[in-house]
């Protein structure tokens, strides 16, 4: 065999052996499909080999292979074990990339007793192709001593300790129960690169112990800003939410280090740093600053905010303080909620000023963010800077931009005809005609939804239809929950995934129709017309005060009408919040069947179950039966939440009654013991 064979061969062992780098698909999907890919090509490539041909000596990896080649034509399938003979059989076969036997097989043969020949050598090609990887790149290994999810506190809760000998959550791929399986490379998760050639990884199946050849990293720390208890390195649980690290104000990553007596977290990167005691600023204060080592809640001169969440530098003599996250913010930016350049201040003048970010007022005493074109928009430091609304750059220094002109989104041909971008190749016409019957196959092809009332253009010359409304839609604009300019895709003919093609605002399907895509490259952010043309405040008829975007970068508020966690206008004045899904559905709608047009309606009496009693229907293989509530003053009282059903119909689900379809599948999971899934959904459901 040339070389050119044998380093195609170790290339593709190399890449099943390489750590898995997608950590939230389900990992026997996931291992199974890169072993399939795997085999069908080593199989294609060593069915053309000739073993008299190889030349000697040969490596210890070309050995080996030759070995299992001369093996598997030796074999008689009459003798084999069952597992193994039907193993082979699916190998020589060659095609089999989407069967799922091939699993199946693999974990039989691997419980058997003793271990064939075969599966031995294949192990020790891996084991080989591991320490040749291993050789040229350092791998340190990460053993995690807890595992971690937050609170709705914002606190950290252990939820499985090591000591205890419990899997975390979702690790392992149950191939075999040969835990040296298990163990290989494919069945890690890298997390970073510090320098020097060095990789961290963490076995998903055995966090480390089953790794003793490898370099370990330090498991439990002292750090000097917390001297007083030790940290212990731990795993973030996939489903959890995190918050920023104590040193560096950015979010907390899956592998960081904790003191759970403190909640205090730090990520791995700062734990390997010390702390640095004094600092010269010139640009904040004259004199030398130096690090206040407790964690106290001082207000800080820079950001007006007393919290303790992040180290304070301060000047005593000068009663000065400063957040160590505050002392790299801009003196000038631009924020995609407004017009103009906004600059940093020391304090405010006198005056009543407030925050055009988060709607609370300022402390005049601290500093902040003002217009410096004299408009009157001010913001708090910390919001103006949220990555939702400044795109990360500094602007000190840098020339105004000349706004470039932006295309209008048709040409008028006459009076009422247009040539609209979306549509260049034919004419339009604007209908005026409002008392026109409604046609349900009328469609906008901006914002996919029935020409209800108003205004339309129609092609002269085929179907495409637009609100008079959507053909105005501006080309590029700015949205207040994005800090980059969006673009006006007019219309979209590839296949939508439905996955990555969804609206950043509410989550549903985005390419339809016309959308606002984001003009970064590597930005995936994109909104329904609908989304981008809902702004604040939004004078909503379900509330009765006006609503804004006062989320910050990834909180998910609780919709108050349809209990979804999405993007959100919140009230200022109370605890109310509606999502964008919700703020975009029509106040009025028409229907074939109705002459009469539908109204929007709100309030509790609209949220009633609509299900005919008598009807039944499944859910997790359990029959569940909707019944007539009780009309009786005191109604139903359900077996799961012990509250009053509150509507007009009840469920009975293995002769419970029970008041909603939550209920329902949270008592289904109790009964089954799903204990893990039942937590899940008490928390964020």
């Amino acid at each position: 065999m040339d070389s050119k064979t044998e380093s195609k061969l170790l290339s593709l062992t190399s890449q099943i052996m390489s750590p898995a780098k997608q950590i939230r698909f389900d990992l026997d999907w996931v291992g199974e499909k890169r072993m399939n890919s795997f085999i069908t090509k080593v199989m294609s490539l060593v069915s053309s080999m000739d073993l008299d041909l190889q030349p000697k000596p040969e490596s210890e990896f070309m050995s080996l292979t030759t070995q299992i080649i001369s093996l598997l034509r030796s074999m008689d399938s009459d003798s084999m074990p069952k597992p193994l003979s039907n193993l082979i059989s699916l190998l020589s076969q060659g095609n089999f990339d989407h069967n799922t036997d091939f699993r199946l097989f693999f974990r039989q043969t691997m419980a058997l007793e003793p271990e064939p020949i075969f599966m031995s050598l294949i192990y020790q090609i891996f084991s080989l192709v591991i320490s040749m990887n291993t050789k040229r790149d350092k791998l340190i290994s990460l053993c995690p001593q807890a595992c971690v999810v937050l609170g709705n506190n914002g606190n950290f809760e252990v939820i499985v300790k090591k000591q205890e000998g419990q899997a975390h959550k979702g690790k392992a791929i149950p191939w075999s129960r040969d835990s040296k399986w298990e163990c290989l490379p494919f069945n890690w998760k890298t997390y970073w690169s510090s320098g020097d050639d060095v990789t961290h990884f963490r076995c998903r199946n055995c966090d480390g112990d089953n790794h003793k050849e490898y370099e370990k990293a330090p498991v439990e720390i002292k750090h000097s800003l917390h001297r007083k208890h030790s940290l212990q390195l731990v795993l973030l649980d996939e489903s959890s939410y995190t918050r920023v690290c104590y040193c560096c104000d950015e979010d907390l990553k899956r592998m960081f280090y904790y003191c759970r007596t403190c909640d205090f977290g730090l990520n791995f990167v700062c734990a390997k740093k010390e702390a640095i005691l004094y600092i010269d600023q010139p640009k904040w204060h004259e004199h030398t600053l130096a690090l206040f080592l407790r964690k106290t809640s001082l207000t800080c001169n820079a950001c007006g905010l007393s919290h303790s969440s992040c180290p304070l530098y301060m000047c005593p003599p000068c009663d000065f303080v400063i957040h160590k996250s505050c002392i790299s913010l801009p003196r000038l930016i631009r924020i995609s909620r407004h017009f103009h350049r906004i600059a940093y201040t020391p304090s405010f003048d006198e005056g009543d000023w407030s925050c055009s970010v988060c709607r609370k007022k300022i402390d005049n005493d601290y500093g902040g963010y003002v217009c410096t074109k004299g408009c009157s928009y001010a913001a708090h430091s910390k919001c103006a800077t949220q990555s939702n609304v400044w795109d990360g750059i500094e602007l000190e220094g840098e020339p105004e931009d000349i706004e470039e002109e932006v295309l209008p989104p048709f040409l008028e041909i006459s009076d009422g005809i247009i040539q609209h971008f979306s549509h260049q190749q034919h004419h339009m016409k604007l209908d005026e005609n409002t008392g026109r019957d409604y046609d349900e196959n009328k469609e906008c092809e901006a914002c996919i939804r029935p020409i209800y009332f108003g205004n339309y253009y129609s092609c002269l010359e085929c179907g495409f239809i637009l609100h008079e409304e959507c053909a105005n839609l501006s080309r590029k604009i700015h949205h207040p929950i994005h800090p980059h300019l969006l673009n006006l895709i007019g219309g979209f003919d590839g296949v939508i995934n439905y996955y990555n093609d969804k609206c950043s605002a509410c989550i549903g399907l985005c390419k339809g129709g016309f959308f606002y895509d984001c003009g970064k490259q590597g930005c995936k952010f994109m909104l329904h017309v609908q989304c981008a043309t809902t702004s604040e405040p939004l004078v909503h008829e379900s509330h009765r005060h006006p609503l804004f975007l006062t989320s910050k970068p990834g909180e998910k508020i609780r919709c108050s009408v349809c209990k979804d966690s999405e993007e959100t206008f919140n009230c200022i004045e109370c605890d109310f919040a509606l999502c964008f899904y919700c703020a975009i559905l029509p106040q009025k709608v028409r229907y074939k069947h109705d002459k009469h047009t539908l109204t929007l309606s709100y309030g509790k009496e609209t949220g009633d179950l609509h299900m005919r009693p008598g009807s039944t229907w499944i859910t997790f293989g359990n029959k569940v039966d909707v019944l007539h509530n009780s009309n009786r003053m005191s109604r139903s009282i359900c077996s799961y939440c012990v509250k009053h059903c509150p509507y007009k119909i009840v469920y009975m689900c293995s002769g419970l009654i029970l008041c909603s379809q939550g209920c329902v599948v949270r008592s289904i999971l109790q009964k089954r013991g799903r204990y893990r899934e039942l937590e899940f959904l008490s928390r964020y459901a």
